[in-house]
């Protein structure tokens, strides 16, 4: 890659513009001609005629050629490098040559265009715009080909982009190193922006930093910028959203290194650049690992993950890898789903044995067989239904699954003396409306009364929604703007947290090495997100307008869903710990024998399935207001 100073290029690219536009009014004019010779088959000389014909051409040379320039300005021709020409650009060009032809035509019809008694031929005009458009394209087309036949070694390569990359630190350095070694990625990096002001004129590598990301529009039409590469792992959401929101509007394409929760093995690669998305607007300050503390419960360790086959399960079983358990136990009941994030860890580094297990939790026996013969001494418990309207729907396997599949896990975390338990909450567990919020609160019950007369140490970690996780609302309003919308949204008040998956999964490793046995763990979510801003967000992300392209229709709250979420109860308080970003509540005291017959209570209508009594039941027992909701 050649370096240049900034003044250079831009200096060099001013002078390519002004040969094009040279190069332009000269094939302009031979249009004109050709198409006044095409018209009066070669014969512009005549005894009578032929000087006003000639005349009429002289006079229209000039106006018809300041009029296609100006068009060609207006319409963008001379903001891309005839490299790169391709479909939109000939769409520009066509476009720009129609306009001139249609202001030619109008003018004629208002005889405007009379020369020495003579209007101009409607032939003219016609001919005319097809030359020039033909005259025109043709040089950028055989540059193009030029260019395709000295970048590829066969024609299915792709032809090699100009890119800006945003950001001179560390991540940046690193991108552009790998950039410079890969030219099959296809890129060219030729020119770097950093807000830093002392890095301005600075030679990074060997590129140059041209200014601030305010400078971005101006130099993506001066260098003919195709893509914008944003290499700053650590920006928050606002700026991210800024820079985004600037190349928009410059129509140039954006790719993004992704966010520290992301480059959890401390390594940066071209290869992880992607599309800037909904999550990178959401990202929030990385997160500080005791790694030391998560290694000392898990390193060495036989290492159980069940519902291992979903968002949380799956990414619990990526980041345990990075300790070395001595075995990692993959269960669910979903073979697609386990065999999948199976083949995904078989091909990573890490010396462990994976064991898949397909099981469903609710069957005591064949859990009681697994934790025989593998021992595991520490168990992460992500298998639940989470679905609140689904769950609504199917109370019973509400029931069955969250309460009494929990059951079975942490009674035999405790028969076969697991060290570590750790259940995955939710934040629908504070004042349930919800059969799904009800159970997970009796889940947290369980396994705080297990703690008591166990020396298994259980904890509970409660957090909120996790964006683009299996069920979440994120895939569907991607296939409802795939289908050309409407877009549901619940209500236009309603509000929810919401966190990265790698980022949960993180705190969650890192509150079972926190944990002493019994607490509740809360995640610090941020600010609570408006659902119907999130639409608004990811339809912009997807190119299109809302209410112009897209329209957003409010359907109401489903059962069991709130207006708001809270993560604690009033009771429950909430104490620091050593990490800013995870909290515990004071667990609440429940009688153990008033657990037992209320889930006895749970159990004997699930069996029964009384939908009505155990709604009364998880009433009594969660505290929520399950039985007025259905009544509702």
């Amino acid at each position: 890659m050649k370096s240049f100073e900034s003044e250079d290029i831009l200096q060099n690219i001013r002078w390519m513009r002004i040969l094009q536009i040279v190069l332009d009014a000269a094939l302009i004019a031979l249009a004109i001609l050709g198409a006044f010779l095409i018209r009066f088959d070669g014969r512009l000389v005549g005894p009578t005629q032929g000087f006003t014909y000639i005349h009429q051409m002289q006079w229209l040379l000039p106006v018809i050629i300041v009029m296609q320039l100006a068009a060609n300005w207006k319409c963008g021709v001379y903001r891309r490098l005839w490299r790169y020409t391709g479909l939109t650009e000939m769409m520009e060009l066509g476009l720009s040559v129609l306009s001139v032809a249609v202001i030619l035509y109008i003018a004629r019809a208002f005889d405007f265009l009379g020369i020495e008694g003579h209007q101009l031929s409607y032939g003219i005009v016609a001919i005319e715009a097809g030359l020039c458009f033909t005259f025109l394209a043709g040089p950028r087309v055989l540059r193009r080909l030029q260019t395709e036949h000295n970048q590829r070694r066969h024609w299915r390569q792709p032809v090699r982009r100009r890119a800006l990359l945003v950001g001179a630190g560390d991540a940046g350095m690193l991108v552009l190193r790998e950039m410079n070694q890969r030219s099959d990625i296809g890129v060219d990096i030729v020119g770097v922006l950093d807000d830093d002001p002392q890095k301005f004129k600075k030679r990074i590598g060997a590129l140059t930093v041209f200014g601030t990301t305010e400078d971005l529009p101006r130099l993506v039409e001066d260098l003919f910028i195709d893509q914008v590469i944003i290499a700053i792992p650590s920006a928050p959401p606002a700026e991210i959203r800024r820079i985004v929101d600037m190349c928009r509007a410059a129509e140039v394409e954006t790719r993004i290194l992704p966010g520290l929760f992301e480059l959890i093995n401390g390594r940066v690669s071209v290869n992880q650049l992607r599309e800037v998305s909904l999550e990178d607007l959401l990202g929030r300050d990385p997160v500080q690992l005791d790694t030391a503390a998560i290694a000392s419960y898990i390193e060495g360790r036989c290492v159980l993950v069940t519902g291992a086959g979903g968002s949380i399960g799956s990414e619990l079983c990526r980041q345990i890898m990075r300790f070395q358990p001595s075995k990692l136990m993959i269960l669910g009941k979903g073979e697609n789903s386990i065999f999948t994030i199976q083949q995904e860890l078989h091909g990573r580094p890490e010396p462990v044995e994976i064991i898949p297990v397909i099981a469903d939790i609710r069957d005591y026996q064949r859990l009681f067989n697994v934790f025989s013969k593998h021992r595991p001494q520490v168990v992460f418990h992500a298998a639940a239904h989470k679905h609140v309207p689904l769950m609504e729907a199917n109370v019973v396997e509400a029931i069955t699954n969250n309460v009494r599949g929990t059951q079975n896990v942490a009674e035999l975390s405790a028969e076969f003396n697991v060290e570590t338990f750790v259940l995955v909450s939710s934040d629908k567990a504070v004042n349930p409306t919800s059969v799904m919020g009800a159970t997970k609160r009796i889940a947290e019950l369980v396994v705080q009364e297990l703690a008591r007369r166990s020396k298994t140490k259980y904890v509970a970690v409660r957090f909120g929604n996790v964006l683009a996780s299996r069920g979440s609302v994120i895939p569907l309003w991607r296939q409802q703007i795939a289908a050309g919308g409407p877009v549901t949204v619940t209500h236009k008040d309603a509000t929810r947290y919401f966190m990265l998956i790698p980022e949960a999964v993180q705190l969650i490793l890192q509150a079972g090495a926190l944990g002493k046995g019994g607490e509740i763990f809360v995640l610090d979510m941020g600010k609570p997100v408006k659902i119907a801003d999130l639409a608004h967000d990811l339809i912009k992300f997807s190119g299109l307008r809302v209410g112009t392209d897209i329209e957003i229709k409010y359907i109401g709250l489903r059962p069991g869903e709130k207006l708001y979420e809270e993560l604690l109860t009033a009771e429950e308080g909430l104490t620091k710990t050593s990490y800013e970003k995870i909290f515990v509540g004071k667990p609440q005291v429940l009688e153990p024998q008033r657990l037992t017959e209320a889930l006895a209570k749970l159990f004997k209508g699930a069996n029964e399935d009384d939908e009505e009594s155990i709604r009364i039941a998880l009433d009594g027992l969660a505290g929520g207001s399950l039985v007025a909701e259905k009544t509702k």
